[in-house]
């Protein structure tokens, strides 16, 4: 059974809604974990593709722009997760120094020099809190971002129904 366009995008959506539910409530609220800039970025893309989603569905039109953008929001979140998942895997005397937080990155710099920063990542950034099956918090979010770009990428090329 093939979920018609508006149900995928609804699915998507939902999807989007668990894993913001999950870092919020869960990681953040309940073990007392605060984001890195990195994970902070990993939560733009995701609330994103959220967004792009549920007006998808709820616009029902435009199939092929909204994949689009899915697509993009989806392919971005999963750079900035594997990137993550690249800083925790270096060497401890390669990994960057500490910075400062996102808010006072995006309060004190200019646009483009706070978007450098904010993806380069920082030693925070390589700080394992939390694994399931040896998997990381970011390699998890790396797989769901490439399953949201899977679904995405679906979306683009199937017939509208």
């Amino acid at each position: 059974m093939i979920l018609s366009t508006r149900k995928t995008f609804l699915l998507m959506a939902l999807y989007t809604i668990t894993m913001m539910a999950t870092a919020l409530l869960y990681f953040q609220n309940h073990l007392g974990y605060e984001p890195c800039v990195l994970c902070v970025a990993q939560r733009i893309a995701t609330i994103s593709i959220g967004v792009i989603a549920l007006i998808a569905f709820v616009h029902g039109g435009a199939t092929k722009v909204y994949a689009g953008l899915l697509v993009l929001a989806s392919g971005a979140g999963a750079a900035i997760a594997g990137r993550h998942v690249w800083i925790q895997s270096l060497p401890e005397d390669e990994v960057p120094l500490c910075g400062p937080s996102f808010d006072y990155i995006v309060d004190a710099f200019p646009l483009r020099d706070a978007l450098e920063m904010i993806l380069l990542g920082d030693g925070s950034c390589a700080d394992v809190h939390w694994s399931l099956l040896g998997l990381s918090i970011p390699a998890w979010t790396l797989i769901a971002f490439l399953g949201l770009l899977g679904l995405a990428i679906f979306q683009l090329i199937r017939r509208s129904k």
